[in-house]
């Protein structure tokens, strides 16, 4: 299901739940990866005007399912950004690059990501109370690249971080469960970053977690998503997402939403 449809099924059952449940709700999003992946597929040779327009057209497509979600009463949201998708397996098998990464996707991933932020400021700056829009922006892009790039990945004790645990091919990307390929599994997960072509390990996915809810300015800003989770709800927000920064970010009003969380 595309994001549009899936937002148009919770419309039509958005009767289920009352508008004081879905306000107080998160809303996690995550799109992307099969539109880029598809385009470069079918347009290998796509110049960079091509490769822009696509990109605006997928953001366009992300800002109206947003619009559309916070107009049936969504007003908490955590968008991450696209991993390094050149990176995945099932890419460095198919494009043959070996060890290094398919740099065109990685190039489309970073415009995509480079477009998110400014999105969602958007969004918060014109919404008022007591219907604020709040959000949070998860860097997944750098989360990922930091764990696979050589030199650093054993620093996060992934050992295997440039093929996958299960499946068949020169990065063991391709078939892993289909019925009709001999897949070879891994013997111990945890030591890989990747499970398959194109979804990250169980232990991956634990760290992605904890850095969502931990409070690590490094990945996640204007706030985590355990403070997004006890920000006062239909309040506008006083800090939005900040471009090239997050390292250095500072949060005034640290000490409230900590007293906030603490009830969690």
């Amino acid at each position: 299901m595309t994001l549009n449809q899936q937002v148009v099924k919770f419309k039509n059952m958005k009767s289920n739940w009352n508008d004081s449940y879905i306000e107080k709700s998160l809303f996690m999003i995550y799109i992307g990866t099969e539109d880029y992946l598809n385009f470069t597929k079918a347009n290998p040779n796509a110049d960079a005007s091509a490769q822009q327009a696509f990109v605006t057209n997928v953001i366009n497509r992300l800002k109206n399912d947003i619009k559309l979600l916070y107009s049936l009463g969504a007003s908490k949201f955590v968008v991450q950004l696209l991993a390094p998708l050149g990176c995945l397996p099932i890419v460095r098998q198919e494009y043959k690059t070996g060890n290094e990464c398919y740099e065109l996707l990685n190039d489309l991933a970073k415009q995509h990501n480079g477009k998110i932020g400014p999105m969602l400021n958007e969004f918060a700056k014109i919404s008022t109370s007591p219907y604020g829009f709040q959000f949070t922006v998860f860097d997944f892009y750098n989360a990922v690249l930091r764990r696979i790039a050589t030199g650093r990945s054993l620093n996060y004790r992934f050992f295997v971080t440039n093929t996958s645990c299960c499946g068949v091919g020169t990065h063991n990307a391709y078939g892993c469960g289909k019925g009709n390929v001999h897949s070879k599994l891994c013997e111990y997960q945890r030591s890989y970053f990747f499970f398959d072509g194109r979804h990250n390990t169980e232990k991956a996915q634990e760290e992605m977690a904890h850095l969502l809810y931990g409070a690590d300015p490094d990945v996640v800003q204007p706030m985590t998503v355990r403070e997004l989770i006890v920000y006062p709800t239909g309040e506008t927000m006083r800090e939005y997402w900040e471009p090239n920064n997050l390292a250095i970010r500072r949060r005034p009003s640290r000490d409230f939403y900590l007293g906030l969380a603490a009830y969690y």
